[in-house]
This record gives structure tokens, C-alpha cells and sequence, in this order.
């Protein structure tokens, strides 16, 4: 509505001061080069109108000849970037689906579309190991390195590249690399991390694991269990090195890190031991006890008396699991020091009850070493042994990771490298066999 009356208003005024003209009409003479032309004051505002407005449609027309080639190139740009997008596009699904022809295809396709090289480059790096041709992907993998905007991205597909070749050297020269270019990325952390402890690198690694910890790329538990792990190799590295005080401040700070966990538990045990601090070796072992009951702890505390006679034995492992009496670890700790004394009667209750509450392996073979050694009775020995054979196999030092057995706790599992996957468990998800009673 506003408009219209803007509109209506300003025809007015044309068409009233075109009757104000009309009302007063005057001639105007124009005198040049030896022309004359004689004219109304009319007549030439309506010449002067009629330039203005061809001017005007020349300009237009000559705006429009120089837009339209212009919008041309600009369409025909766009065009080819979209179809350099949406064949990086499809090179990426190619990618994903395992088709190496057309993720190469594509890569080709999209090079020559896009004039964007970093896109382009990962794309074609990630064709190449499709296909199986490590060395373009590393060719491709290194000129990322070159541009600021691709660098990580080219430092990640190297230090994968070094990871699946086993260069452990080169790996961990690229991990630090990364880290100093971004060291709030919680993989290069944790890569880094498992990288330096595979390298025996234990400071450097303790150090890795701090910084991932406060920036919240490990949650708070599993952090303080991987240091307690490096602790502990580290104080074993001190003990070998001939240095038992400092083994023994860096098993301290194991245990304390995480109190339940056995090799710290162990091994400060033992280095009390040394130390001559018996009586606090024995409360560490019998407070860890509760919550971690284990044959090593039970081994580490019996060395604590190595020279006690065995009767004496047995009733120091009753201190022991005296927090926890009725756990089929403790059980057996108690049946194996009755045996040394030869307490028999103790040595057959203990181990049926532990029988009761979990058959094992462990179990059966002490029962049959009680037979041989109380009786001589070879023939009711084998009879155990027998079922030791088809008991479910016991707990062990297993990776989580690929499902090896190590003789040893470490902080690196000694056949895949995987870092902190050791754990006291069975090797297989074996059903349990009913213990089945022996006969005779």
C-alpha cells in the first residue's frame, strides 16, 4: 500500500510540472560550430529524457555482455568442483567398501576436477594401500607432510604404515612428531604412551601417561593402573641395576597407585623382605590378601620365613588368609604349606573344599601328591591326576589382547607387545567339569 501511494504521488508531481511547462512555454537557441537550433524548453527535456534513458539501456546491455561470460565460468567452475566433490565422494564409499579399482578410479577422477591437492592426496593415499602399494601411499602419505593443512593427517597414515611394518623406531619418532603438533589429541597420546613402554622407555611413557590423564584422554582408574604397571618395571629395572632403595621407593609408589594389584603387591613384599622389614612386609601381603588373593603373594610371603621350619609355615599362611579363609586361593595356600609339614588330615580338608567351591588343575595334582606322600598309593595318585588332566585349566597370566599365556607378569605382553593386558585369568572360556569323586 505504501507503494502505491509513492507511486501515485510522484505521477502527480510529473504530471504537474509538466502542465507548469506546458503553462509556460519558452524557446531555447543552441549556437555551436556554426549550428544553430532553436528549440522549447519542452522539447528539450524530453530530448534530455530520451539520451538518459538510451544511455541507460547501454549500459545495461553492455553490464550484461560483460556479466554473462563471467557467470558462465563461474557455472561451469562450480560444476566441475561438484563433480570433483562427489567423486572424492565416491572414492571415499569405494574406500570403505573394499573396491580398490574404483577407489583408484575415483581418486584419479577427482584429482583432475579439484585443484585441492590435500583432498585429493588422502583420497589417493588411502587407494594405494587398497590396492596394496605402500610405497605410493607412503609417497602420497609424505607430500601431505609438506602442507600445514594435511601435515597430521600424513603423520598418522606414516606412523600407521610404520606401526603395521613393525619399524617400532620410526613409530615412535612420528608419534612424538604428532604430539608436538597436536598434543590434545587423545589417540597421539595414548599411541605415543604404548609406543614409548614398548620401547622400555618407562620415564618417558610415565610421562605420556601423566599428560594424557589431565587432558581426560584415559579415565582416572585405568590411568593409575598403567602407571602402577610402569612403576613396577621400572623398580625392576632399579633392583637390576644394583640399586635397592630406589627399587624399593618406586615399588612403594606401585603398590600405592593401586593397592590390589599382585606384581606391585610382589614385588614390594619381597623388596621389604630384603630390607629387613619384615613385620611390615607381612602386614602389606596379609591387608592385599583380602582383595587380591594370589599363588605369587602366597610364594612372597612363605620367602618372607624361608628359614622357619614347616609346621611353622602353616600356621603363618593361616595369618595370611585370615581376612579371607573360605576363598579357594586361600584354600590352597594353606593345603600346600600343610603338605610341606606333612599335615595331612589339614592338607585333604583344605583341598576338598577348595574342590567344592571351584575344581582345578592345582587342586586335583596336591591331592595326588598327597596320596604319594602319605600313603604311597601310586595307583589312587594317578586316579587324581586323571582329573587333573580334565579340569578346567587355571588361572594364568593371559592377554586380554591376543589370548597368549606368559610364564611372568610384564607391563608388554611378550608375543603381540600390547601394553597392560596381562591379566590372572583362565586362557579359554572352558566350561567347568563336575568334580567327579575317586574311586577306591
Amino acid at each position: 500500500m505504501a507503494r502505491l501511494l509513492g507511486f501515485i504521488a510522484l505521477a502527480a508531481l510529473v504530471v504537474a510540472g509538466a502542465v507548469w511547462i506546458a503553462d509556460r512555454p519558452g524557446t531555447i537557441a543552441i549556437v555551436w560550430q556554426g549550428w544553430r537550433v532553436d528549440t522549447s524548453v519542452a522539447m528539450l527535456l524530453l530530448l534530455v529524457g530520451a539520451l538518459a534513458l538510451a544511455l541507460a539501456a547501454a549500459l545495461r546491455v553492455l553490464g550484461w555482455a560483460v556479466r554473462v561470460p563471467r557467470g558462465w565460468r563461474r557455472w561451469a567452475q562450480e560444476r566441475r568442483r561438484r563433480r570433483g566433490y562427489q567423486a572424492l565422494t565416491f572414492g571415499m564409499v569405494a574406500v570403505a567398501a573394499g573396491d580398490p579399482e574404483e577407489a583408484a578410479r575415483q581418486a584419479r577422477r577427482a584429482d583432475v576436477l579439484l585443484d585441492e591437492p590435500p583432498l585429493t592426496m588422502l583420497l589417493s593415499a588411502q587407494a594405494a594401500q587398497l590396492n596394496g602399494d605402500e610405497a605410493a601411499a607412503r609417497r602420497y602419505f609424505t607430500a601431505m607432510l609438506d602442507r600445514p593443512e594435511t601435515e597430521f593427517l600424513g603423520l598418522r597414515g606414516l606412523l600407521m604404515q610404520a606401526s603395521r611394518t613393525g619399524d617400532a623406531a620410526a613409530a615412535l619418532d612420528l608419534a612424538r612428531r604428532a604430539r608436538r603438533l597436536r598434543p590434545e589429541t587423545p589417540w597421539v597420546l595414548t599411541t605415543l604412551f604404548d609406543l614409548e613402554a614398548r620401547a622400555g622407555e618407562w620415564r618417558a611413557a610415565e610421562d605420556t601417561l601423566a599428560e594424557a590423564q589431565r587432558r581426560r584422554a584415559l579415565p582416572a582408574v585405568a590411568a593409575r593402573h598403567r602407571r602402577a604397571a610402569l612403576l613396577v618395571e621400572r623398580a625392576r629395572a632399579a633392583e637390576a641395576d644394583g640399586r635397592p632403595a630406589d627399587a624399593l621407593d618406586l615399588a612403594a609408589r606401585a603398590h600405592d597407585e593401586d593397592p590390589a594389584f599382585v606384581p606391585a603387591v610382589v614385588l614390594y613384599v619381597r623388596l621389604l623382605g630384603a630390607g629387613d622389614r619384615l613385620r611390615k612386609a607381612e602386614r602389606t601381603a596379609e591387608r592385599a590378601w583380602r582383595s587380591a588373593p594370589h599363588p605369587e603373594l602366597a610364594a612372597a610371603y612363605r620367602e618372607l620365613a624361608a628359614s622357619a621350619d614347616p609346621v611353622a609355615q602353616a600356621q603363618r599362611m593361616q595369618h595370611l588368609v585370615a581376612g579371607l579363609p573360605d576363598h579357594p586361593e586361600s584354600r590352597l595356600a594353606v593345603a600346600a604349606a600343610a603338605i610341606a609339614a606333612a599335615l595331612w588330615g589339614e592338607a585333604r580338608t583344605q583341598l576338598e573344599a577348595a574342590i567344592a567351591l571351584r575344581p582345578s588343575t592345582r587342586a586335583y595334582a596336591l591331592l595326588a601328591e598327597v596320596e604319594e606322600k602319605e600313603r604311597g598309593d601310586g595307583a589312587a595318585a594317578q586316579r587324581w591326576l586323571r582329573l587333573a588332566a580334565e579340569a578346567p585349566a587355571g588361572e594364568a597370566w593371559t592377554c586380554t589382547s591376543c589370548g597368549s599365556v606368559a610364564a611372568t607378569w610384564s607391563a608388554v605382553c611378550p608375543s603381540c607387545r600390547a601394553v597392560d593386558t596381562l591379566a590372572w585369568q583362565a586362557p579359554a572360556a572352558i566350561p567347568l567339569l563336575p568334580a567327579r569323586a575317586a574311586a577306591g
